[in-house]
């Protein structure tokens, strides 16, 4: 085990806690951190607008009265998941001069920041084509796209399908913004001018290099019968089917619980990366989809209790325990665990560095994805269609999250039951053992 542990700190804990250090990665966590309100506030009208085809006693009194209204409140959704990408975007390019400036003393402006990112993820949006020697705007009635803007059912680019163009172009902006500050290529106003004014005429020599950086990438790739949008969308499509795969859902469950293992905030850091997958995820499941890992799949379906499926070990160590330890430990976690935190388990146990937990705390989550994404895979249960709240207790998390699945919180609560079988040889033997030591330390 010893051996296990230092594997994973040198090739696991240490370059993921550099990743975790970079200013990309905080801003794109920051990002997805400041979208979770809007996105669950979304996501409630559209399963309120799903709940008979669940409950199909429901049908007729919904269509006669809730749904004639419904274009009207499901403009919450589209103003939430429909133009994610701009939430992403903003808050990526805020971000990420915030941290130059505070990081580097560089004298930028987060406003600046985000407005230029916005303004070089908007000029990405039009789709252009050359024809008869001309670049124009691309109409084409069959395919819904007016004016160069495609639209399913608002603006396609806007959605989920845009956030990873999005956080490029904030990253593009920002940067570019950065080099013309440093280089002083900017129209600097006298002391006494307003700063909201002085402020602007900073970004104005940034504006038209972005716009002709732009322009110019637009202009070759369009000769050749792309755009940016599409060039940069292959990466990020192939690593978004990873995660619709079994085993590629394996992976992010080892990765997040062996940073924990060696003391790390995995869901954070993997939270980063994976976060705008599973939205874009969600929203296709919300368009007929059927995939297994979108929205708060993990905290519904997987990590109930907190990282590592901890809800009813918690349980069992509260009541069960023979040592003092473990039964204190467990009885003033039982509550937070009903609410999938368990940061006390994990360091007061502790599960860190603990050679007889640290197998079941990496099993007990893959067994319980396995369950998931099989239950989901096989159509036993609906697909995730809509974002809830991450502390939502096991079952009532699958419930809604699924428009209503019954199914879904038998399968949750089933999830739970797994892991625990999966914990106990482990955790009456490491009780056993505080036991042992607790009597011989009361003896001596």
């Amino acid at each position: 085990m010893n051996t296990g542990f230092m594997f994973l700190q040198k090739y696991l804990m240490s370059p993921m806690a550099k990743i975790s250090q970079f200013k990309i990665v905080r801003a794109v966590m920051a990002a997805g951190m400041a979208s979770i309100p809007f996105c669950i506030v979304g996501s409630m009208f559209l399963v309120f607008n799903t709940l008979p085809m669940t409950f199909t006693g429901l049908e007729s009194l919904f269509e006669n009265t809730i749904f004639r209204i419904s274009d009207l409140y499901m403009i919450a959704n589209t103003a939430t998941m429909g133009i994610l990408a701009i939430y992403f975007n903003i808050v990526v390019g805020y971000e990420l001069t915030k941290i130059e400036q505070e990081e580097t003393g560089l004298k930028v402006s987060p406003l600046n920041g985000a407005m230029l990112s916005i303004f070089a993820f908007m000029m990405t949006l039009p789709e252009l084509v050359l024809k008869n020697g001309s670049v124009v705007l691309l109409n084409d009635t069959t395919e819904l796209v007016f004016n160069g803007l495609r639209l399913k059912p608002f603006i396609f680019r806007l959605g989920t399908s845009g956030i990873f163009i999005a956080i490029v172009m904030a990253i593009v902006a920002t940067q570019l913004y950065f080099v013309c500050v440093r280089r002083n290529w900017v129209v600097k106003m006298p002391e006494t001018v307003p700063l909201g004014v002085s402020r602007s005429f900073t970004a104005l020599i940034p504006t038209f290099i972005i716009a002709f950086t732009i322009i110019i990438l637009n202009g070759i790739l369009i000769y050749f019968g792309t755009d940016i949008f599409d060039i940069i969308g292959v990466p990020f499509t192939f690593v978004t089917n990873l995660t619709k795969s079994w085993l590629g859902i394996m992976v992010i469950l080892f990765l997040i619980h062996a940073l924990w293992v060696v003391g790390i905030h995995g869901a954070s850091i993997i939270g980063a990366f994976i976060t705008p997958i599973m939205l874009a995820n969600m929203a296709e499941n919300a368009s007929g989809s059927h995939i297994p890992f979108a929205g708060e799949f993990n905290n519904s379906l997987v990590i109930l209790g907190g990282s590592g499926s901890t809800l009813l070990m918690t349980f069992f160590i509260a009541f069960f325990a023979k040592s003092s330890q473990l039964k204190i430990l467990g009885r003033a976690s039982v509550v937070p665990a009903i609410f999938n935190i368990n940061e006390p388990v994990i360091f007061g146990m502790p599960i860190v560095y603990n050679p007889y937990l640290a197998i079941p705390f990496l099993l007990a989550p893959m067994a319980c994805g396995t369950l998931g994404y099989f239950a989901i895979s096989s159509g036993f249960m609906n697909p995730i269609i809509a974002l809830v709240p991450w502390p939502s207790p096991a079952g009532l998390g699958a419930f809604i999250g699924t428009g209503g699945d019954y199914k879904a919180a038998i399968v949750a609560i089933f999830s739970a039951i797994l892991a625990l079988l999966i914990y106990l040889p482990f955790v009456k033997l490491y009780d056993n053992k505080l036991f042992k030591g607790e009597q011989q330390k009361a003896n001596s």
